[in-house]
């Protein structure tokens, strides 16, 4: 299992955090999503070795946010 965090910028309010945890969850192999709309930081888990930060970044630009691996 693999697990990522990301800073998402552009969130600001429930419906925005909503549409967020949607699109992480249609990653494939996607285990776990958990979205903080107050520290604009979303953490998902994997079973899928396979699975990149840069496909869940992608997932939430998509989703019309944007995203960068949490330092």
């Amino acid at each position: 299992m693999s697990s990522f965090a990301l800073n998402v910028a552009g969130m600001t309010c429930d419906h925005c955090k909503g549409k967020v945890e949607a699109a992480l969850k249609e990653v494939s192999g996607t285990y776990a999503v958990m979205v903080d709309l107050e520290d604009a930081v979303a953490e998902v888990e994997t079973s899928d070795q396979a699975v990149t930060a840069d496909t869940y970044i992608a997932a939430v630009e998509k989703a019309g946010y944007k995203a960068s691996p949490e330092v």
